[in-house]
């Protein structure tokens, strides 16, 4: 599936900006973090930006969200990686491999870095440092819905936290007009 055509199945599934914009910044982090690591960056990207589609249609019975999205994907003919990946974020899977481990560190990250951005003067996620976030991060009240243990598998990735923030940031600030910061 091409790229384009994956945006439209994702809009199609979701309508609500703020989750759409999410699905873009983990999306831009995989592809990052697949450069870096010397992995395919458009299945990756891919498995970011598809990994929250059946978030509206689960909200209510969330015990299935991946699940769902799962069956669309395969559906569609996404390959069994991308399905796996999408299964792994939020552990209906128990991750393996780089891509797994990666979804569930790149999805957890974006909220961080857009609550960091938030908080800035600027409100731009450019204006943000891998030190800044780290500080915030240590913080348990900021940013609360950022699961700190699932950011922390960028360790299963080889990576240092600085690293790992590092590559969140300049893969979100490359699309920022796109997430409006």
């Amino acid at each position: 599936m091409e790229r384009e055509q994956a945006e439209k199945l994702l809009f199609e599934h979701l309508r609500n900006r703020n989750l759409r914009r999410h699905c873009l910044a983990t999306e831009a982090v995989m592809a990052a973090l697949a450069e870096r690591l010397g992995q395919n960056s458009k299945r990756w990207a891919l498995a970011g930006l598809l990994h929250d589609i059946d978030y509206e249609q689960t909200k209510e019975t969330p015990d299935k969200h991946a699940l769902v999205g799962a069956e669309i994907l395969t559906k569609h003919g996404l390959p069994e990686d991308i399905v796996n990946a999408v299964l792994a974020h939020n552990f209906r899977k128990e991750p393996e491999g780089l891509m797994e481990n990666a979804i569930v560190c790149a999805d957890a990250v974006t909220g961080l870095i857009v609550a960091s951005a938030l908080i800035r003067p600027e409100k731009k996620i450019s204006a943000l440092t891998a030190d800044f976030v780290s500080r915030k991060m240590k913080e348990p009240s900021f940013a609360r819905g950022a699961d700190r243990s699932k950011i922390a598998y960028y360790e299963k990735l080889g990576l240092t936290k600085e690293e790992f923030l590092e590559i969140a940031i300049r893969a979100m600030a490359e699309i920022a007009d796109k997430l409006g910061l």
